[in-house]
């Protein structure tokens, strides 16, 4: 066991310094996210009704927009080490090749708290007021970072299954779709009906009802037909425990086929 944690914690350090070296995706991975932030509250937000201030209705859908993004680059960086070499280096070495994907995925959890505190910072200068106790700041960080695991996960079984940098940068928009069609900008009741059943039953949804509820105190709106606070944070760590476990498995498997 100690040997598996040693092996993960290498390839944790290698995946943040592989981050690290590459500037240009660091600073996408940061200014976008922000710079979304700035559009949606400075140029849309006077426009749009949530029924409460539109800053602390909007910043946690970013939060989750800028962990799809550091997924994407994931899936970058697992397509690089399957087709580079590195996978076969690692053959001749005393290392569980597994822990390779693990590094990944937990540099990018590292990664995405940074650029969470970020937003959050920006947030709080346009006027983002959080009214958490202690608790439920921890309930939070717990429930993005359960979003992010997901994600990542999916993000590196995609970069095992592809066979080109382009292919697994394209997973980019797959990670901005969801939180468009979501609670995350507008309420889903304002949607037209087709499209608001996808909202509704969609994983980011109740991730994003969860954290505005714990952040800003607001009772979590109809997920689902779950109407309760209670009844959405479960129905989003269901979904993220699920899909992160389905992926995991799944990013092993085709790994193993992969080699």
């Amino acid at each position: 066991m100690t040997h598996v944690l040693s092996d993960v914690s290498t390839m944790t350090t290698r995946g943040l310094r592989l981050m690290s070296r590459d500037a240009d995706a660091m600073i996408t991975a940061v200014v976008l996210p922000v710079i979304i932030l700035l559009m949606f509250v400075l140029v849309f937000g006077g426009a749009l009704d949530t029924g409460t201030d539109y800053i602390n209705y909007v910043t946690p859908g970013v939060i989750l927009l800028a962990a799809g993004f550091g997924a994407a680059n994931t899936a970058m960086a697992v397509e690089r080490d399957m087709s580079g070499g590195m996978v076969d280096r690692l053959r001749s070495m005393p290392v569980s090749s597994w822990t390779v994907l693990s590094g990944h995925v937990v540099a990018s959890l590292v990664k995405n708290l940074a650029t969470t505190a970020i937003v959050f910072g920006v947030s709080i200068l346009l006027g983002f007021r959080p009214q958490a106790t202690p608790l439920e700041w921890l309930a939070a960080v717990g429930m993005i970072l359960l979003f992010v695991g997901w994600i990542t996960w999916l993000a590196t079984f995609v970069g095992v299954l592809v066979r080109s940098p382009d292919a697994a940068g394209g997973f980019s928009f797959f990670v901005m779709f969801l939180p468009y069609v979501s609670s995350a900008f507008v309420p889903v009741d304002t949607l037209p009906g087709w499209l608001r059943g996808f909202a509704e039953h969609q994983p980011v949804t109740p991730v994003i009802e969860t954290v505005r509820g714990l952040l800003a105190g607001d009772t979590a709106g109809t997920v689902a037909g779950v109407a309760d606070p209670a009844g959405a944070a479960a129905l989003a760590v269901t979904w993220c425990v699920g899909l992160g476990l389905v992926f995991a498995v799944a990013a092993g498997l085709a790994f193993r086929a992969r080699r």
